[in-house]
């Protein structure tokens, strides 16, 4: 938690500072049947520091959700087997080198990492996190996605962080 707060003083400091390209991307929950209702936006742009991320949401589960850049500009549902899962299209996250690793904004891991995104207790996201690694024309062409859970930002002791399932999503232009 003390490290969540730290991320978001510097996001907020950061906020002010932001320079270069903005992006701004429509979230919508995700359903069995596919895209479902818009939840809000999420506002990337550009800073010395590397890419900020403001979002502006509500209707998301209270506490901590994984956040994460996926490599395909898909929020549709795609099957797993002979399961049909909510934003598989949006395949695995982001990650260009090849590291099959995930640890986080500020490791060395795959670049679809982003700080975790926190909703207060009425279901509302607004606190900016910032990714160091990363600059709007990395992003485009790909999607944002949110987890049902949290992040821990390691592959132990669940793969990917044990977020959980995907419940929104957005394409970045």
């Amino acid at each position: 938690m003390k490290r969540l707060l730290v991320i978001v003083v510097i996001g907020l400091f950061l906020a002010g500072y932001a320079y270069g390209e903005e992006v701004t991307v429509i979230i919508n929950l995700m359903t069995g049947e596919g895209i479902g209702k818009e939840i809000g936006t999420v506002t990337l742009s550009d800073s010395p520091y590397g890419l900020i991320l403001i979002p502006r949401l509500t209707g998301l589960t209270p506490g901590i959700h994984g956040f994460h850049i996926h490599e395909k500009p898909d929020c549709g549902t795609a099957r797993d087997g002979e399961k049909v899962v909510p934003g598989l299209a949006a395949g695995g996250h982001f990650d260009p080198k090849g590291t099959g690793r995930h640890e986080g904004p500020y490791g060395n891991g795959h670049l679809g990492d982003l700080a975790a995104l926190s909703a207060d207790k009425e279901g509302k996201a607004t606190l900016p996190v910032l990714s160091p690694r990363l600059k709007v024309n990395d992003v485009r062409g790909r999607s944002l996605m949110i987890h049902a859970g949290g992040d821990n930002y390691s592959d132990q002791p669940e793969k990917l962080g044990g977020g959980g399932a995907r419940v929104a999503c957005g394409t970045i232009k």
